[in-house]
């Protein structure tokens, strides 16, 4: 390959590959700005549906529509260039029938350029995964804590402790069956996301789960601190930038009310300046 060569995109078998590999790296985006920052570091970079929470100001991420999916997904796959782009299947988009599902999720793909979906679901999405497999979608499963599922589980509670975790378990091996290409563990014991790891032939992305997985994902505003609403306990923060931003802002108010900005270099004068 060239110097000037372009990378190419890893896609689905790409990152299945990757089993038991170096870890697989991922972050969320939402931007363009920010797709380009996290482009040459991640392997996959993923449109979560937590842009309602994190961009939206909603409660949940229950109330996030296709069109929200769609227009974050577009803007998100003009930053990147060499990482694989994955999209959510916001909630209510997927779960009636595997038909709906493929309607949507061929939508998302067609519509903003994405490589796969992302859907919630364990063994009761393993049949709506394989209609979608078969007809040319690959799907990242996800398990564990489903937060388009908080109502049933109670909150977002840690899940697969004690008699919970066949029932996780089950969810892994069903969804590695019907032919998704990797599966995401949200809030799951260390243990048992091992266990899952070390037993699934498809590759495990941890958040809040195990560094024993084969990759890892984090919502990129809460390690970078801009969202503060609250911080699960699997968030490392790299950067506390919030305070950064709001102290710029600060600043800059200051200033203006000050009159002492904009100053004479921001500007302009009544008359060019002379080329001679």
């Amino acid at each position: 390959m060239s110097a000037t060569a372009k990378k190419q995109a890893p896609n689905a078998e790409d990152i299945r590959a990757r089993k038991g590999g170096t870890p697989l790296v991922s972050l969320t985006a939402y931007t363009t700005p920010m797709a380009r920052l996290m482009d040459a570091h991640c392997d996959f970079v993923l449109v979560g549906d937590s842009v309602g929470m994190v961009l939206h100001g909603l409660t949940s991420t229950l109330s996030v529509t296709m069109e929200m999916m769609i227009l974050h997904g577009q803007a998100v796959s003009r930053g990147l260039d060499k990482a694989m782009l994955v999209i959510d299947m916001p909630f209510a988009s997927y779960e009636e029938s595997p038909q709906q599902a493929f309607r949507n999720a061929a939508r998302l793909m067609s519509e903003t350029g994405c490589a796969a979906v992302k859907l919630e679901g364990g063994v009761e999405m393993a049949e709506t995964i394989r209609f979608l497999v078969k007809r040319g979608i690959p799907v990242m499963a996800h398990i564990g804590l489903t937060p388009q599922s908080i109502n049933t589980l109670g909150g977002y509670k840690v899940q697969g402790r004690e008699e919970q975790a066949e029932a996780v378990l089950a969810d892994a091996r069903a969804v590695a069956e019907a032919g998704a290409f990797s599966v995401v563990l949200e809030k799951v014991p260390q243990v048992l996301a091992d266990k899952i790891t070390a037993e699934v032939a498809i590759p495990t992305i941890g958040i809040g789960a195990s560094a024993g997985c084969d990759g890892q994902i984090l919502v990129v505003d809460d390690m970078l601190g801009f969202f503060t609403a609250f911080k699960p306990k699997f968030v490392k923060r790299y950067a506390d930038l919030g305070p950064l931003a709001e102290a710029a802002i600060a600043e800059y108010a200051a200033e203006v009310r000050a009159r002492s900005f904009p100053a004479a270099e921001h500007v302009f004068a009544d008359q060019a300046p002379s080329k001679g």
